[in-house]
């Protein structure tokens, strides 16, 4: 964590809004991203996004740092779309996602074509979720094994499947082991 925001951070933890706004700027727009990924919906996630962000607001005094403050927001997210599909698997109408803010995330969306989507949306979700957090969200492997709650190597394992899946599904040359790295 930046030495920057861990001040954002600890003000924020005193009850500083202007702080935790800061805050959520610096991450709102890629916990959205994961959320529209997930959950197939501008509308889901962007209530998805407000009800992990009340949840961080109400739990950032018990926030103790021990992980990186991504990892943490995305742990709340992770579990606020559980929460807001029931646990069950949506139904994906991904055409209708469009990513905010960042202008790298909007040109990576306009890249993304219709059949990627598709592919993204038919992964299981023990595949999906690991890809996106580490090639939407930019976790490292580490961060996902915290906010997963599995080991790392598990992660990598899944990663690997997740990507090597989608090449199939979409005919192109399946990662290497290279890839694997994180």
């Amino acid at each position: 964590m930046v030495d920057d925001e861990r001040q954002l951070l600890r003000r924020a933890q005193r009850g500083d809004r202007f702080a935790f706004g800061l805050l959520v700027e610096r991450h709102q727009d890629r916990l959205f991203t994961v959320a529209a990924r997930m959950l197939g919906s501008r509308d889901d996630a962007a209530d998805v996004v407000q009800e992990t962000l009340v949840r961080a607001w109400t739990g950032l005094p018990r926030f103790r740092g021990d992980a990186q403050l991504s990892t943490w927001l995305h742990r709340i997210l992770l579990n606020a779309v559980y929460d807001h599909r029931g646990r069950a698997r949506p139904t994906v109408a991904l055409d209708d996602v469009v990513e905010p803010g960042d202008p790298r995330d909007r040109i990576a969306e306009a890249e993304l074509s219709d059949e990627l989507q598709r592919a993204l949306a038919a992964l299981s979700e023990d595949f999906r979720v690991p890809v996106l957090l580490a090639d939407v969200a930019g976790l490292t492997y580490e961060e996902i094994a915290e906010s997963l709650r599995v080991p790392v190597g598990t992660v990598r394992s899944r990663i690997f499947r997740g990507r090597a899946e989608l090449a199939r599904t979409l005919g192109t040359r399946e990662p290497s082991t290279e890839s694997q790295k994180g």
